[in-house]
């Protein structure tokens, strides 16, 4: 088993925080809603090390604002990368030779369910 800390790869819109359209999404003023659970199980994966990727389908030239729109509301993040659009989202990883593991895992959530419960 490895003993090294993940890499989770989250989606913000809907995930984190409340889906809105993107023509709001956009606009300097808008406020982030914080799905529940959202900063403490974020600050929990800190904790323990994990490296944090958010990620969007917002529009690269909307980065200065997503992040202030993320400072404001106190979400943590190592990376966060943008414009991967709204299709599917397809991970791909490969095994490693001494132990045979699986390392990439999907976790498809309902909208706006947030992260509260989820067990990594």
């Amino acid at each position: 088993m490895d003993s090294r800390p993940p890499t989770v790869f989250c989606d913000l819109d809907g995930t984190l925080v409340e889906h809105s359209t993107p023509t709001d999404a956009q606009l300097p003023s808008h406020k982030l809603k914080l799905l529940d659970g959202t900063l403490e199980k974020l600050r929990d994966w800190e904790r323990r090390g994990f490296k944090i990727l958010l990620t969007t389908g917002r529009k690269e030239s909307l980065r200065r604002v997503t992040e202030k729109q993320l400072e404001e509301a106190g979400i943590i993040y190592d990376i966060l990368i943008m414009g991967i659009g709204g299709g599917k989202r397809i991970l791909i990883n490969d095994k490693k030779p001494d132990n045979n593991l699986d390392y990439a895992l999907a976790i498809n959530l309902e909208r706006n369910q947030g992260i509260k419960n989820l067990k990594l």
